[in-house]
C-alpha cells in the first residue's frame, strides 16, 4: 500500500504524533526562555546593588544556582592556570582565563576567578596567563558556564595549564590536585585595574531569551502546519472516495 493510500485514521496518528512533538520542543523552548529571563532578572537586581557579600559565600551550597556581589582579600594560589576553550567575543574564537583564588578568611574554600576572554592565534596556541598582582578581588559570584551537551574532560598541556571545554570546578580541583573548588566562580569586576576583556554579561556563548522565543513561535507554527496539511490531505482524500464511489454507481446503474 503506497503512502498516498494510508487508512485516514493512520495518517492522523502520525500528522498528531508530529504535532505533538514539535509543540513539546515549543513548550521547552518557552521553558528555557522564562529560566533565562528570571537569571537575568535575579542578576540585575545584584548587579544595581552591588552590595557586598564575602568570597566564603561561594562556597554555600545552597546558593550554588544564585547571584551575589562579593568581594574579598587573599591571594591568587601559584597554580596553572584554566583555560575554557570554544569562547567566541565579537565574531572571534578565543578562550576564557581562570586562576584559583585563596580567601584570606581561615577555612575559606578556594574557588576560581575568570580574568577575562583571550583570543586564539590561528595556530591554537594557547596564552600564557599569570596570576594578577591582587590582594583583593571583588565581583559577581555565579554558577560556571553551563556546559551543554560537553562532558567535563581536563586536558593538562605541557606547563601545566589545564584546557577544557566544560568547567566543572570537581574535575578542576582533581587535575589541580585540590580537596575541592567552590561551587561558584566569580567573575572579576570590569573596573579592577587586572585581567584582560570581560564584561558582566551573563549569556555568551548562548541563546537569549527573545531567541528562545523565536524558536518557540517556529516550533508552534511547525505543529498547526502539521496539522492544517492533514486536514486538506484527509478532505482531498474523502473527497476522492465520494468521487470513486459516485463513479461506480454510475457504472453500475448503466446499460
Amino acid at each position: 500500500m503506497s503512502a498516498r493510500h494510508l487508512p485516514l485514521w493512520v495518517g492522523w496518528l502520525l500528522a498528531l504524533a508530529v504535532a505533538a512533538g514539535c509543540a513539546s520542543l515549543g513548550l521547552w523552548q518557552l521553558q528555557r526562555m522564562h529560566a533565562k529571563q528570571a537569571l537575568l532578572d535575579a542578576s540585575a537586581q545584584v548587579l544595581e546593588q552591588r552590595r557586598e557579600q564575602p568570597l566564603a559565600l561561594a562556597a554555600d551550597a545552597t546558593r550554588a544556582r544564585a547571584y551575589d556581589w562579593a568581594a574579598g582579600n587573599g591571594r591568587f594560589a601559584a597554580l596553572p592556570a584554566v583555560l575554557l576553550d570554544n569562547q567566541n567575543r565579537d565574531g572571534r574564537a578565543g578562550v576564557r582565563a581562570y586562576r584559583v583564588f585563596q580567601p584570606g578568611t581561615d577555612g575559606a574554600m578556594p574557588l576560581l576567578v575568570e580574568l577575562g576572554w583571550l583570543p586564539l592565534p590561528g595556530d591554537r596556541r594557547l596564552p600564557g596567563v599569570p596570576a594578577p598582582p591582587l590582594d583583593r578581588v571583588s565581583g559577581l559570584l555565579l554558577p560556571p558556564p553551563s556546559p551543554g551537551l560537553a562532558a567535563p574532560a581536563v586536558e593538562t598541556q605541557a606547563d601545566g595549564t589545564l584546557l577544557l571545554v566544560a568547567l566543572d570546578p570537581e574535575a578542576v580541583a582533581a587535575a589541580l590536585g585540590l580537596p575541592a573548588l567552590a561551587p561558584r566562580v566569580l567573575r572579576l569586576d570590569p573596573d579592577l585595574p587586572a585581567g584582560y576583556a570581560r564584561d558582566l554579561d551573563l549569556l555568551p556563548n548562548t541563546l537569549t531569551p527573545e531567541r528562545h522565543l523565536g524558536y518557540a513561535v517556529q516550533w508552534f507554527a511547525l505543529a498547526l502546519a502539521v496539522l492544517a496539511i492533514a486536514v486538506l490531505l484527509s478532505l482531498r482524500q474523502r473527497r476522492a472516495a465520494a468521487r470513486a464511489a459516485a463513479s461506480h454507481n454510475v457504472r453500475k446503474s448503466g446499460p
